[in-house]
């Protein structure tokens, strides 16, 4: 079969599975599940897989809730992400089940045609996205050995060819005190929550002296107990963004001072938990972006400049970390209107709509069809290559840094 044959082929696949990954899809919705916790979510996975006549392997790469399934033969070999983590309380507002689901319906499209394919294809469900970097975790047990490209899509309110992202590092601040009678004895006191407050503030003064690319933001999660009881303990969690590893760097020890500042003033004690991961940049691949844009665009979906997007507008993704070892993709498909932005609860209702269903729909057919490219297009993985290679060293020896 030609390239274009097996794209026919793969789109048809997608089409013949549209109930059953829809169907997956709105189950994943419905019971949103925060990362690591995604066991629902990945053994309703690992089973449409393995009903599907893949073998699939469960608590991959050092993960409880990963997975991971291999075939085909050939040299070359692809990787197609799944994600499918919630966010508190708003549940889906990522659409993570959205990109879980396009990137089943791809694999199990490519799996129909394997015997066809001049290469292998593996599936990576992928845990934590949201908090934790699972994509991170998993390389560094092996999940990305032998890859040459690794593809993903990501809903959004428009159709981009990549997302802007940057580096985030996470840090959750305790601090402790001593508890004292608030009204009887404040003298005996030292109070942890003050000592979290002007840090607090240290950090949004800080904010106005850092480069306008970095991003500081965080949350109180423990505040004290009770009104006239000086608290003994308070607590955290604040987000460190920059635009490079370098500068991340850079910002946290800034950071670091602001948050033990608070301590030293008011003679409270301070510990601070450092994420074991620090989520990178997502490294461009022009390339393989516009491969898969060309893809998408004949499903119809047309394709907002990235260069208009403003600079302000970034978030940041574990898919960054992939980025920097292995040739990748991370394009955003419109699942709902424009003015709807993600991480927001109006945003989690597309995710379980339909304008969400042809999302995951139009994006399995394109990633299935990008990894025919990749596969079949010799001259295309030599591109990607030399696009990739431009950045130099970087994780683990991997790729660019």
């Amino acid at each position: 079969m030609t390239a274009d044959e097996l794209k026919r082929a793969v789109c048809s696949a997608v089409d013949a599975m549209k109930d059953d990954l829809i169907r997956v899809s709105r189950e994943i919705h419905a019971h949103p599940e925060l990362a690591f916790e995604e066991r629902r979510a990945s053994a309703l996975l690992v089973d449409t897989v393995r009903e599907a006549g893949l073998a699939v392997e469960s608590g991959a790469y050092g993960l409880d809730t990963a997975f991971a399934a291999d075939f085909g033969t050939g040299e070359t070999r692809v990787a197609v992400l799944a994600e499918y983590d919630a966010l508190p309380e708003i549940g889906h507002a990522c659409g993570h089940n959205l990109i879980a689901t396009a990137a089943l319906g791809a694999v199990l499209s490519l799996h129909r045609v394997a015997d066809e394919l001049p290469g292998r294809v593996r599936l990576l469900g992928t845990p934590a996205e949201e908090s934790g970097g699972g994509k991170e975790l998993m390389a560094r047990h092996g999940a990305l050995d032998g890859v040459d490209a690794a593809l993903m899509i990501h809903p959004a309110g428009v159709n981009l060819r990549t997302m802007p992202a940057i580096c985030v590092a996470e840090v959750e601040a305790r601090y402790r005190g001593v508890a004292a009678h608030a009204a009887a004895m404040p003298e005996r006191g030292v109070n942890a929550l003050d000592a979290l407050v002007l840090a607090y503030q240290s950090i949004a003064a800080l904010r106005q002296h850092i480069r306008s690319t970095d991003r500081i933001h965080g949350i109180i999660t423990n505040g004290g107990q009770a009104p006239n009881v000086v608290p003994e303990r308070a607590a955290g969690r604040f987000y460190v963004r920059a635009r490079t590893a370098p500068e991340l760097e850079v910002l946290k020890e800034r950071v670091t001072g602001c948050l033990r500042a608070g301590a030293q003033a008011t003679g409270a004690q301070v510990e601070l938990l450092w994420g074991e991961v620090d989520y990178l940049d997502l490294r461009p691949n022009e390339p393989l972006e516009s491969c898969f844009q060309k893809n998408a665009e004949a499903l119809g979906r047309s394709f907002f400049p990235i260069e208009k997007v403003p600079a302000s507008v970034v978030g940041s993704t574990d898919m960054g970390n992939v980025s920097h070892r292995v040739p990748s993709i991370h394009p955003m498909l419109a699942a709902a209107p424009p003015h709807v932005t993600i991480h927001n609860a109006e945003f989690a209702e597309y995710a379980g709509s339909e304008q969400g269903d042809a999302a995951a729909l139009d994006g399995a057919k394109a990633l299935a069809m990008t990894a025919i490219d990749f596969l079949c297009d010799e001259p295309l993985r030599r591109r990607t290559r030399e696009a990739f290679d431009l950045f130099g060293e970087g994780v683990g020896g991997e790729g660019p840094r």
